[in-house]
């Protein structure tokens, strides 16, 4: 039986960027939340699609570009059904674009709550030497990953960097540089846990 136990993370960052606008109804700058709904407006052969949010203090609408005076046919079926029956999962998708949000209103605001869920791969359990953590991601986060690591792990961020100066934590790719960036897809994180105070909980918390 193998002495690394390892987990797959999947990572879903849990709330949406909001951009920051200047509401005319507000009279000043205020965050502006998704809400799920397509608007789609056809004109002839032409279809424009707007992204709908709302102010989070007066529900004023303001809308995000998906499509402008674009022919029909240059729209796949399938996905001008998705757009016109406001399909969640398109939806999502079109809100943590961050980089197009960006490019439509300049400020954005990013938040760094997410959901993990981890599924076993495979190892001996919580009589595991080492742990292998591999973190897949659905959409880009800003949580850094040593926060990511603390929070799911029950640790402390400097119990994290005296793993690594002891070189009991492995990050592949980026090495100890990863811990202050971003969580991202295709790394991988292992730990060496043999005789540490506080391996079974690390083990167990590891797995949910």
């Amino acid at each position: 039986m193998s002495s690394t136990l390892r987990i797959h993370w999947a990572i879903t960052p849990a709330i949406a960027p909001q951009p920051l606008i200047n509401c005319n109804r507000c009279g000043g700058v205020k965050a502006y939340r998704c809400s799920g709904k397509f608007r789609v407006n056809a004109n002839g052969k032409r279809i424009d699609v707007w992204l709908i949010y709302r102010c989070v203090d007066c529900d004023n609408s303001w809308n995000f570009g998906i499509f402008e005076r674009c022919n029909r046919r240059d729209i796949e079926p399938a996905l001008l059904q998705a757009l016109e029956s406001n399909d969640p999962g398109l939806a999502r998708r079109h809100a943590f674009d961050i980089v197009a949000l960006r490019n439509q209103v300049g400020r954005v605001e990013k938040f760094a709550d997410v959901a993990v869920q981890k599924r076993l791969l495979g190892g001996a359990g919580e009589s595991a030497a080492a742990l292998e953590l591999q973190l897949g991601l659905e959409m880009p986060t800003s949580l850094r990953l040593d926060r990511l690591l603390a929070n799911e792990l029950g640790i402390s961020r400097s119990r994290l960097q005296a793993l690594e100066e002891r070189r009991l934590l492995v990050i592949d790719p980026d090495g100890a540089k990863a811990l202050r960036k971003p969580a991202h897809a295709r790394t991988t994180i292992r730990f060496d846990l043999a005789g540490e105070p506080d391996h079974e909980a690390i083990i167990c918390a590891a797995g949910g």
